[in-house]
């Protein structure tokens, strides 16, 4: 039990509390990435503080952080999917809610793509294009983040996988939407900020 599931997601939840953006800002700029910006300790808003480079840098960081989580859930368990999904959504509450930081985190999305890429490719690329579609089309990232963990889950169900996971991933979106709350508010009010 402790072997097969509270190892593999308290190292998860350790890999995903690592903040590459505020590693990255710390060490490129010497300032906390929280106080800048959209005060975001996350890919996007690298992005804006520190420019292209670093912004996508920063994204594939966060991204292997869920592979790399989903590897250490499937090594532990011997390939157990639900363990390894969880250890996947351990990385990514990591990321949001880092230990390192005060528990003041990042979005979670890169970190996202990095788990439902392993556990589901395809759906995960629908979604991604779907999300890219929508930041092309509006220049909302926020909105373009939200519709892919949506996405997510819906086309895991439509391909049929077991429901336990689908509730998993759904479980992911609602963490998304919870981080995204005030962009939410913003693009209500038709006043959130543009890429």
């Amino acid at each position: 039990m402790f072997q097969t599931w509270v190892l593999p997601i308290l190292i998860s939840y350790l890999l995903g509390s690592i903040s590459f953006s505020y590693l990255l800002t710390r060490l490129l700029k010497g300032v906390d990435i929280r106080e800048h910006g959209s005060g975001n300790a996350g890919a996007t808003n690298t992005l804006r503080v520190l420019g292209k480079g670093p912004g996508i840098l920063v994204f594939l960081l966060d991204a292997l952080k869920g592979v790399a989580a989903v590897w250490v859930g499937s090594a532990l368990s011997d390939g157990d999917q639900v363990i390894m999904l969880a250890s996947g959504i351990a990385a990514v509450i990591g990321h949001n809610w880092p230990v390192f930081l005060g528990f003041r985190g990042g979005k979670g999305i890169a970190t996202t793509v990095g788990v439902s890429a392993v556990i589901a490719f395809t759906a995960t690329l629908f979604a991604g294009i779907c999300a890219i579609l929508f930041i092309v089309l509006t220049r909302y990232v926020s909105l373009g983040s939200l519709i892919l963990t949506l996405c997510i889950p819906a086309v895991m169900w439509i391909e049929g996988y077991p429901n336990v996971m689908v509730l998993m991933m759904a479980i992911v979106t609602v963490m998304a939407f919870m981080r995204h709350k005030q962009n939410i508010v913003n693009l209500l009010r038709g006043n959130e900020r543009k890429i």
